[in-house]
């Protein structure tokens, strides 16, 4: 017997009808992307390969030789963003939580938590992140010049300082996007604050608001690129010693090129989780 009973069902005419309609405009929208998008790239193409300085640009940053040559140096340097980025990401998750339950406490025996939460979150917001990666990369080894601290270690407490405050604020709008009666029916239950947040109140914040945190995990991806300024040999440092000994630009786009690699899967899973919920939402509005 088949799981859903309407599908033994015959269809109408008048459905089959429908269905051909959105079938053939599919098909049409489909070839117009198709066309359109070809005439784009080819438009493009030729204004570019026609410019009076294209064959020194290519020679400059699209050469095939110094894109071999560069690739395995490169890579090797990206790796060491990739090690960064994991261990950002576990302390941003930590703390930005943290930070976010701090922000949402009730109760005026808490102002100053609140207050302390809110302070941090609003000063490193506003901070550029280059400007905090020169402050922790140069002032803190300048505490105590005797000890030496990993650069590597110093970009990633950057990017979790910085970082948590952008997904302490996205938290923070998700806790307060679940409507207050399921606080206080948790509580009525008998659950401590504690409790009613961990299972309660924050697995449906984390639900609506997982597109906007996987949007700050890709901002992420890229800024790690930014810890070469402290002279951590990663893929954009590593693009810079090749350029610095061949003068050529090619490596900074094999850079560019990993870096979107590396980003491209959570950028398209981002987008199919958005759309499911959008889909979701849209459902449930129907009925």
């Amino acid at each position: 017997m088949s799981e859903n009973p309407l599908a033994e069902l015959p269809v109408s005419d008048v459905e089959l009808h429908r269905q051909a309609v959105r079938r053939r405009r599919a098909l049409k929208s489909i070839a117009i992307s198709v066309v359109s998008t070809v005439v784009f790239a080819v438009v493009m193409w030729l204004v570019v390969t026609h410019s009076p300085g294209w064959e020194a640009t290519q020679k400059t940053f699209f050469s095939g030789e110094h894109f071999v040559a560069s690739f395995p140096k490169v890579l090797e340097g990206l790796w060491l963003n990739i090690r960064i980025l994991l261990v950002a990401v576990i302390g941003v998750a930590i703390f930005a939580t943290i930070l976010a339950a701090a922000r949402t406490l009730g109760g005026p025996v808490f102002f100053p938590i609140r207050f302390l939460a809110a302070a941090y979150t609003d000063i490193f917001r506003g901070v550029p992140f280059l400007v905090v990666l020169y402050l922790i990369g140069f002032g803190i080894p300048a505490l105590n010049p005797t000890t030496r601290i990993p650069v590597a270690v110093l970009g990633t407490a950057a990017l979790v300082l910085t970082y948590s405050s952008y997904v302490a604020e996205v938290l923070r709008a998700g806790l307060e996007s679940v409507h207050p009666s399921q606080r206080y029916a948790a509580r009525s239950l008998g659950l401590t604050h504690g409790q009613t947040l961990r299972h309660i109140i924050v697995p449906q914040a984390i639900r609506k608001v997982t597109p906007a945190l996987m949007n700050d995990f890709i901002s992420m991806q890229k800024d790690v690129g930014l810890i070469s300024v402290l002279g951590a040999v990663d893929a954009i440092r590593s693009a810079q010693i090749y350029q610095a000994q061949t003068y050529n630009f090619t490596s900074y786009v094999v850079a560019g090129v990993l870096f979107v690699v590396m980003s491209f899967p959570f950028i398209r899973l981002s987008d199919w989780y958005t759309a499911r919920l959008r889909k979701r939402e849209q459902m449930g509005g129907t009925v």
